[in-house]
């Protein structure tokens, strides 16, 4: 019986991807776990697999459509079997549900034809679900992508059906504004007092650069965070001497490319930590919280044009060489674009450590739906007093960012004592 693939929800925020490549192609063999397409969302480009087994007998979108989260892509079938030709057709339209609480700004995604200029979706009254700004018809996902980039649709000229501006109408009067020459700036007042020359820098003009897809989620999930959750900030300093001087005898065993971080230690420590206060393990909803049996520790990472965090599921009970090694493979498939969802989904706690760019200390923003984050700063020497004697120590800084509805201040710093433990005695990570 024939399959269909639909455009999956690789995020708890996703509305929409992007299909940028067809790994398989039509009339392919294909099974389940395979990679059948690379999709883009708001965080990465994820290499996405199959949930069945088959022949790949029709693609439904082509590559660089903007397809809703929901919408058939393709159908798996049986090597001969007849594939219908409205196959994969049903469901491709729907009502455009109200908003809801807890589903963004938009609620639950419209379900449009990839390309989103077919047909014009219908609502639970009957009229045209198209949003307007103005007299402008519009599109949902033309009108947030001229507020998101503060553009004024009546400005935009409509090719969708009966004048609607769609999506790639904004595309090209954004890419319009940007290439557009400049006016000559006005003339400068004549003065009495003689004023010193100075040689304007060659070709150096203000540069306008669009906010990618990366940028743009972690500016609204940021806002949303900064907005809606009580932060509040606990800072401890740990002796870190003991864990650098283990770490350099562990890594004088080990070969070049297995060597372990201080930042893999240190997601240990935390996941242990965690198994003691579920309520920084924890995430919040509108009614209630939930407190996750596994730790997946979130690790943030630098990519070209934002930040992305990558997960080590189930990190308490690891050893620390496997949760480096499973770091180490899944960084670099971030930077190269190329995520799993497994990769990047799922984390209950998250770790930014700025400590290899000599910061000494910093606070983080929680990641929603997380009720904590854990920002590192650097391991520095210092002077310290013991039993009256002023020495050299090893120091190093960390907050935490908690969510006061899920927690209060006491049990935070409780549980940066715990840290405590573990990294001032760093054996106990390793038995």
């Amino acid at each position: 019986m024939a399959e269909t693939v639909t455009m999956p929800k690789l995020g708890f925020d996703m509305a929409e991807g992007t299909l940028v490549r067809w790994v398989k192609t039509a009339g392919e063999e294909i099974s389940r776990g395979d990679v059948l397409a690379e999709i883009e969302t708001d965080k990465a480009t994820v290499e996405v697999e199959s949930s069945y087994t088959g022949v790949l007998r029709k693609l439904l979108v082509n590559q660089g459509d903007v397809v809703p989260v929901g919408t058939p892509i393709a159908v798996v079938g049986e090597p001969g079997e007849e594939i219908p030709e409205d196959a994969g057709s049903a469901g491709e339209k729907e009502a455009a549900p109200a908003n809801t609480p807890g589903q963004g700004e938009a609620g639950a995604p419209v379900k449009e034809p990839a390309g989103e200029s077919q047909t014009t979706p219908v609502g639970h009254d009957g009229a045209q679900a198209v949003e307007d700004e103005g007299m402008v018809r519009a599109s949902p996902l033309a009108k947030r992508l001229a507020r998101d980039n503060q553009m004024d649709l009546r400005d935009v000229s409509g090719s969708g059906p009966g004048g609607r501006v769609v999506r790639r109408d904004v595309e090209a009067a954004l890419k319009a504004a940007v290439s557009a020459p400049r006016p000559p700036a006005a003339a400068k007042p004549v003065v009495n007092v003689p004023l010193p020359s100075v040689a304007p820098l060659a070709g150096v003009q203000d540069e306008v650069v669009p906010l990618n897809r990366l940028r743009s989620a972690i500016g609204r999930r940021m806002v949303e965070s900064k907005q809606q959750v009580p932060h509040f900030y606990v800072t401890h300093e740990y002796d870190v001497k003991p864990l650098l001087q283990l770490r350099k005898q562990v890594n004088d065993l080990l070969p070049e490319g297995d060597k372990i971080s201080v930042n893999d230690f240190l997601v240990k420590a935390v996941a242990l930590g965690l198994r003691q206060f579920p309520n920084l393990n924890a995430s919040i909803t509108e009614n209630e919280i939930v407190r996750h049996g596994h730790v997946n520790v979130g690790v943030a990472v630098a990519v070209e044009g934002g930040l992305l965090t990558v997960v080590s599921r189930d990190a308490d009970v690891k050893p620390v060489r496997l949760i480096s090694s499973e770091i180490k493979a899944m960084v670099d498939r971030a930077r190269q674009g190329k995520v799993r969802p497994d990769d990047i989904e799922g984390s209950t706690f998250s770790i930014s450590n700025l400590g290899m760019f000599d910061v000494e200390h910093f606070v983080a923003i929680i990641n929603p739906p997380e009720a904590a984050i854990l920002a590192v700063g650097s391991a520095k020497e210092i002077p310290v007093i013991e039993n009256g004697e002023v020495k050299v120590g090893t120091r190093m800084r960390a907050t935490i960012s908690a969510d006061h509805r899920v927690t209060d201040g006491a049990e935070a710093a409780k549980f940066m004592q715990v840290l405590e433990e573990f990294i001032e005695k760093p054996m106990r990570l390793l038995v």
